[in-house]
């Protein structure tokens, strides 16, 4: 078996002994808020139901408010009761007793799209951090989408250039909450033609998987491990640990070789074993394929937010 992702410690016990689930809902971002609604109402079961008290991060987004009213709302339709905001504005409010007491008592929390050098730069490395840590360890399940997806891996990527040929030193990677080690997350990702950056960075990093995620589809992955396709798109997988690269001496912004990757495309129903980067079951789905109307995370919150209001 593969051992290119970092290991993972046997997974903590809740207090009756019992093995805890550990589990990531990573979101490609302009999901569908307003119709079957597939992956949120996921995140809501997994949540549990009901019985969730969900906490929104809106901190990556330029209208965190309205974002937070979209997701409450949204939430609250597949009946989550307890839909709470934590929205730092700064380091220092990371700190804060009161949030850090509302990310303790969550059973989901969510983080919203927008700019994730914003969250690296509020949260990570704060107790806000540290609490999100802890709830995700004893089985709160951790959602994200678009820039709130990014975030949840060890390494995010803050910027780069689009496109489908990988060009040398032309995409970034900032620190994430390391939720989720040896891979490296991307949204948007057929949507926004992200295949370029995705490779580059993995030409790099041959010891890390790359995973591109599309709009309106999600990874969840149950213990770093297994993941499972759920949407109206599809979920790449990039495996670089046999390709052959010059990543090391091509020039900046030359266009790279990389021979020998291989490319996972994995649709709603698949499910993947991120250890041993292999496919490990499919049961096709038919989800209804979601029209995307807005190609940035401010307009489809603003449209949300307008279309909720009707």
């Amino acid at each position: 078996m593969s051992t290119h992702m970092a290991s993972v410690s046997d997974p903590p016990h809740d207090p009756s002994g019992e093995p805890v689930t550990r589990t990531l809902l990573v979101i490609g971002g302009a999901e569908d808020k307003r119709r079957r609604v597939i992956v949120l109402k996921r995140f809501v079961r997994l949540a549990g139901g009901a019985d969730s008290r969900i906490v929104v991060i809106p901190t990556a987004s330029s209208m965190a408010e309205e974002a937070f009213e979209v997701y409450q709302s949204v939430f609250g339709r597949q009946r989550a009761q307890d839909v709470s905001v934590v929205n730092p504005a700064s380091r220092q409010a990371a700190a804060d007793p009161a949030l850090i007491e509302t990310i303790d008592a969550a059973t989901g929390v969510f983080v919203t799209g927008g700019n994730q050098l914003k969250l690296g730069q509020l949260i990570v490395g704060t107790p806000l951090h540290d609490a999100i840590t802890r709830a995700y360890h004893r089985g709160a399940v951790v959602g994200g989408t678009s820039a709130g997806a990014s975030v949840l891996s060890q390494f995010m990527i803050s910027m780069g250039e689009e496109g489908v040929a990988p060009r040398q030193r032309v995409s970034q990677l900032s620190a994430g909450l390391g939720l989720l080690p040896g891979v490296i997350l991307d949204q948007h990702f057929g949507q926004r033609t992200r295949y370029a950056r995705l490779l580059s960075l993995i030409a790099a990093s041959p010891s890390l998987l790359g995973v591109g995620i599309d709009e309106d589809t999600a990874a969840e992955i149950v213990n770093e491990r297994s993941m499972t396709v759920v949407g109206s798109g599809a979920v790449y997988v990039v495996d670089a640990r046999s390709a052959v690269s010059d990543a090391h001496e091509a020039r900046r912004d030359a266009p790279l070789m990389v021979s020998g990757a291989v490319v996972h495309s994995l649709p709603y129903g698949a499910t993947f074993d991120l250890q041993a980067a292999q496919l490990t079951d499919f049961v096709e789905m038919h989800p209804e394929v979601a029209v995307v109307t807005s190609p940035t995370d401010v307009h489809d919150t603003a449209n949300a937010a307008a279309a909720l209001r009707r």
